[in-house]
């Protein structure tokens, strides 16, 4: 069973940065695509990037340009360097296959005060 442990949240500024790493136990991590994903206050769990086994990423539209994903596959780990971060960037974040295949772990608060 894979287990992936988040960290890196905590509270920042309004365009501040913050970096945030996953790693992940076994579940053969190089081979899978890999995703960030959270969840806001009231709302539901959004997919915000995604990185391929090859390295190819993709954002959602709300934090392109901002957000950067990465892994580092000898490491078992996954990235996400979060730059101009604004209050509705406030949330628990998670990180999973790009398709959710995992359990999810505790995720890591990102809070962003103005």
């Amino acid at each position: 069973q894979v287990r992936v442990v988040e960290s890196g949240g905590g509270l920042v500024q309004a365009g501040g940065s913050l970096r945030l790493s996953c790693t992940a136990s076994g579940g053969f991590f190089s081979l899978n695509a890999m995703g960030w994903y959270r969840q806001g206050p009231g709302k539901q769990r959004e997919l915000v990037a995604t990185i391929t086994s090859g390295g190819s990423t993709n954002y959602a539209d709300s934090v392109k340009g901002r957000f950067t994903i990465s892994r580092g596959n000898a490491e078992n780990t996954v990235y996400l360097q979060m730059n101009s971060l604004k209050r509705e960037d406030t949330a628990v974040y998670y990180c999973n296959t790009a398709r959710g295949y995992w359990d999810w772990g505790q995720g890591t608060q990102v809070t962003v005060s103005s």
